[in-house]
């Protein structure tokens, strides 16, 4: 298995990162790495486009608070809203790093839409359930803030990628069980889908448990920080794929990379949910790892992966525009 010289790059420059940097106490590592990793793709000319406005905003969660960077597209509302919740295991990440804003504005752009990106809480200061308690109380937030963002409430969809594609695919699953607002769309790039004991049975974390980006040792690492208990892993809130039943859940985009070890728990969930008669697509891109579509402005493949997560949105959010006119 041959990794693409651009996403090898990527590959030594994180594991370079980690072995100058992975002494430091986790909060002071958290910032480093967000530095670190800014400077890296500014090197490689990664751009933040001007959007129609941008905002952040506090909101009240249980327990204290949460920031919301919310990017405004150019032009009259109401327009639909994305929910964007960012990768990072649950531990690391955040909606200040050049990489999340750079997506988000791009998707707020491309994909005409309003873009709330969640500065959820992270383990293992804030332990499972908060994090998706924090994305499920920012997705409220949104549709009673409609008006006064200029959002049509009616097209609504949430994503995100690797620990935030979990979270929108719990978001997904406390919507339709607490009665909440209908989504458009979930939208799971390279999602962790399953944390629970057997989590490491899938071929794919034996395949690409070393040297791909992603170690099984990582996902082990942030698995140990997230869950106060590892029985906790079996709790569908934790690990989507072993809910009871899926049925009635929002439509979904599931997006796997070939040399991930997260590939086949994600390909599984998209299997589940097409068989509760959920809305499905699901792609594997090839040639990809767990972090390459970062690359999405300076690599040809990223920027295909890029054009799908946002056409994806935009046939899941204009869709009721285009019935309606």
């Amino acid at each position: 298995m041959t990794i693409p010289p651009e996403v090898q790059s990527l590959i030594d420059w994180d594991k370079t990162v980690n072995e100058t940097h992975g002494s430091l106490p986790l909060p002071e590592f958290r910032e480093t790495l967000r530095d670190e990793l800014d400077r890296e793709l500014r090197r490689r000319g990664v751009t933040v486009e001007p959007v129609g406005a941008t905002a952040d905003e506090r909101i009240a969660v249980a327990g204290g608070e949460i920031r919301i960077r919310v990017f405004i597209p150019a032009g009259a509302g109401p327009h639909p809203v994305f929910v964007h919740l960012h990768g990072g295991g649950f531990v690391l990440g955040t909606i200040d790093s050049l990489v999340n804003d750079a997506k988000c504005a791009h998707i707020c752009r491309a994909a005409e839409c309003v873009v709330a990106t969640v500065e959820y809480r992270l383990a293992p200061e804030h332990r499972f359930p908060t994090p998706p308690e924090d994305c499920y109380a920012a997705l409220l937030w949104a549709v009673r803030n409609a008006d006064r963002l200029d959002i049509d409430p009616a097209r609504v969809a949430v994503g995100g990628e690797s620990a935030g594609g979990n979270l929108a695919a719990v978001v997904a699953l406390m919507a339709r069980d607490r009665g909440g607002p209908p989504l458009a769309l979930q939208l799971l790039e390279v999602p962790v889908t399953d944390i629970s004991p057997g989590a490491a049975d899938y071929p794919s974390v034996a395949l690409f448990a070393e040297h791909y980006g992603l170690d099984r040792a990582d996902m082990d690492f942030f698995t140990r920080e997230y869950l106060a208990d590892p029985a906790e892993g079996s709790d569908p809130y934790a690990s989507p794929l072993l809910a009871d039943d899926l049925t009635g859940v929002a439509p979904a985009h599931v997006m796997t990379a070939e040399y991930d070890v997260l590939r086949d728990s994600g390909e599984a969930y998209a299997r589940r949910l097409a068989q509760a008669g959920v809305e499905i697509t699901l792609h594997r891109k090839l040639g990809h790892t767990h972090g390459s579509a970062v690359l999405w402005q300076t690599w040809e493949p990223a920027q295909a992966w890029m054009d799908e997560v946002v056409d994806a949105l935009r046939r899941a959010l204009h869709r009721r525009e285009a019935v309606v006119s």
